[in-house]
């Protein structure tokens, strides 16, 4: 049994990696690709690359609640299994498009099957005991850090070959995937334990309106909300504006996104929780804050090919905020109410995965359109350095005293 449970928690952070994995390796080739395919020029492309982003994240939004009820119902096997399905089909249509409509509808695809992180986490707490528990969660924050340096890495080489192969890595790797899950992956949701599909359970708003209850966190909840549509200025338009700005080709966008996954994941190793020991939690929040703002003004005027490496070191060290933001939330919320809490939180962050790239990669277009006002290819990192403004000034004002107040 403990055998079986090993290969299934193995199969789980190989899922969760080749997701990401396949996720990220898309993302230096998508530029030139949506530049070609529509005939026009890598500026004009962020606007439909923006148009992608939004359709995945509004149909993950919807169906992740659906997807995670139905395994409940019928198990997490069949589910998981459905999602590797759903993520193979979706990179052989983009691999073989003909037009922007079908790249819409594999991206639409992808998110609707997209569950397997939310049916993974389940799967995950259905076979761990309270003693593995927390190590077999780690592996999932794992998988995710290292899915983003082999991605992007991997994507900017295969891009070099052809604008396609990065697609057809994926969808390979999707389908060995599934393949290997068919053969090796236990059922983990016993029938006595599941229930019947609920469609009040499966509604997408329901634990985002139960943030309105915590009013002690509820500019902690703001901070929190800025943070994250900030982060949209460096997650959706990073390769659009290195590829206009400084002409840089896949492989060097893929290779600095790597080198954004290495940082983060150096931070969330643990410089996190050192600087809460030394600094305090309330000061690391705002001090990160204060580096992610930093961070994002420079790229705005960056020059150089060189500027975008260096200051990446403040942007990335601004992520101490995040586990200590977290951490001081939890703290003032009841135990009994913390998944709760959580779900709201992984809500909160959907909602602006839907309306932040969309933004941002709108903003980046217009600043460099012929009909733009003025021509600032960085003026998205500006906005995005001024959502993080705000969310530093509001932890600076409500947590200045914190630490010497415990």
């Amino acid at each position: 049994m403990k055998i079986q449970r090993n290969a299934a928690v193995g199969f789980i952070f190989i899922t969760l990696l080749i997701d990401v994995i396949g996720f990220g390796i898309i993302i230096p080739v998508l530029p030139k690709m949506l530049a070609e395919m529509n005939h026009i020029s890598i500026n004009e492309a962020s606007k439909y690359g923006g148009y992608l982003l939004f359709s995945f994240a509004l149909a993950q939004f919807i169906f992740s609640p659906v997807m995670g009820n139905l395994s409940d119902q019928y198990g997490r096997r069949p589910v998981l299994l459905f999602s590797l399905l759903g993520f193979g089909i979706d990179y052989l249509i983009l691999a073989f498009a003909p037009s922007y409509s079908w790249l819409l509808i594999g991206r639409i695809i992808a998110g609707i099957t997209g569950a397997s992180f939310t049916t993974a986490s389940a799967y995950i707490a259905d076979i761990s005991t309270p003693e593995n528990r927390s190590k077999n969660f780690g592996m999932i924050g794992a998988a995710f850090g290292l899915g983003f340096i082999i991605g992007p890495l991997l994507g900017g080489l295969l891009g070099q070959l052809s604008l396609r192969a990065p697609f057809y890595a994926a969808a390979l790797l999707s389908f060995l995937n599934l393949s290997y899950g068919y053969f090796v992956l236990p059922e983990s949701l016993s029938e006595d334990l599941r229930r019947p599909f609920n469609w009040k359970r499966a509604n997408p708003l329901g634990t985002l309106r139960q943030l309105g209850r915590y009013k002690q966190i509820g500019w902690l909840l703001i901070a929190y909300f800025l943070l994250f549509m900030g982060g949209h200025a460096v997650q959706s338009t990073w390769n659009y504006f290195t590829m206009y700005h400084f002409q840089w080709n896949e492989a060097m966008v893929g290779f600095s996104l790597a080198l954004v996954g290495v940082l983060a994941g150096v931070v969330q190793a643990g410089l996190a929780q050192k600087a809460a020991n030394k600094l305090g939690i309330g000061k690391s929040v705002y001090t990160g804050f204060a580096l992610y703002t930093a961070g994002m003004f420079l790229f705005a005027f960056a020059s150089s090919t060189w500027m975008m490496y260096v200051f990446l070191i403040p942007y990335c060290f601004g992520g101490i905020a995040m586990p200590n933001l977290q951490s001081l939330m939890v703290g003032k919320v009841p135990a009994n109410e913390q998944g709760e809490l959580q779900g709201g939180l992984t809500s909160l962050m959907s909602v602006t995965t839907i309306f932040g790239p969309m933004l941002m990669t709108h903003v980046f277009y217009l600043f460099t359109s012929p009909s733009a006002p003025i021509v600032f290819p960085g003026a998205a990192f500006f906005l995005g350095g001024i959502f993080m403004l705000m969310s530093f000034l509001i932890t600076f004002l409500l947590l200045k005293n914190y630490d010497s107040q415990k």
